[in-house]
């Protein structure tokens, strides 16, 4: 059997003011309380922001902390159905920085795009819109929290230090990811949108992640639509590479 295909690994640094990775737990009164670190779900959405496609699943193998962990709690006006404003109070993340490592591969639910399985193309293209800063804004967990991204090397994310150095920190059980119907590795005729929980630890400020398929805690949740894509829907490789410019990388 032919070994399934993996891309190279990617790496890029990811920071911002404020961050808010809110914790699932704390959403029900209105007010927001971030977990200390970004789940895996908002780096995948964060990394899709650079460069996604239908053809193509990104999966965060690790992350490194590179700042204190900070917070702030502010203050924010809501408006109510009556006119009214009502006063949440929001727990942010502040003065945040991480560097990230991921990689790709092919959807293979995605019969219908398997043309535009082009492994040089699609690297040529994350390297690309890593070196511009992503394809589309990032949000750091929410539209108010601005990131910005750049392209590192492997050597600089090897070498970098975090402050937690020589530390070994565990979150307990954390929210990890969804899997969406579409992304499910073995074919299922499932259609619900799957949630995993997982536990979460630190060592020496890098989290390794483990995939959402290897989770041991899921809750199915809603019925989710399984969109179909043809070459009229989605930019192939091969025609997109050449709308980017720049130097192959």
């Amino acid at each position: 059997m032919k070994d399934k295909f993996r891309s190279k690994p990617f790496f890029y640094r990811l920071f911002g003011d404020y961050a808010l990775f809110t914790d699932p737990v704390t959403k029900g009164g209105g007010e927001k309380y971030t977990y200390q670190i970004p789940t895996y779900q908002a780096l995948k959405g964060i990394t899709e922001q650079i460069c996604w496609k239908p053809t193509i699943i990104h999966f965060v193998d690790s992350v490194k902390v590179i700042k204190k962990i900070q917070t702030e709690t502010k203050g924010i006006r809501t408006p109510l159905k009556n006119g009214k404003n009502d006063l949440n109070y929001y727990t942010y993340l502040r003065d945040v920085e991480y560097l990230v490592q991921f990689h790709f591969e092919w959807n293979l639910n995605r019969t219908d795009l398997s043309e535009d399985r082009n492994e040089i193309k699609h690297e040529q293209i994350i390297l690309r819109s890593l070196s511009k800063g992503g394809k589309r804004d990032i949000f750091l967990g929410t539209r108010e929290c601005t990131g910005y991204i750049e392209k590192l090397t492997e050597e600089q994310f090897l070498s970098a230090k975090s402050y937690y150095e020589g530390e070994k920190i565990s979150f307990g059980i954390m929210f990890h990811s969804f899997i969406y119907p579409d992304e499910m590795v073995q074919n299922s005729q499932n259609r619900k949108l799957i949630s995993n929980f997982t536990n979460i630890s630190m060592d020496s400020g890098q989290i390794d992640f483990i995939r959402p398929e290897d989770c041991k805690i899921n809750h199915a949740l809603s019925d989710y639509g399984f969109k179909i894509f043809t070459k009229e829907d989605v930019k192939f490789a091969d025609d997109e590479i050449g709308t980017l410019g720049g130097e192959i990388v």
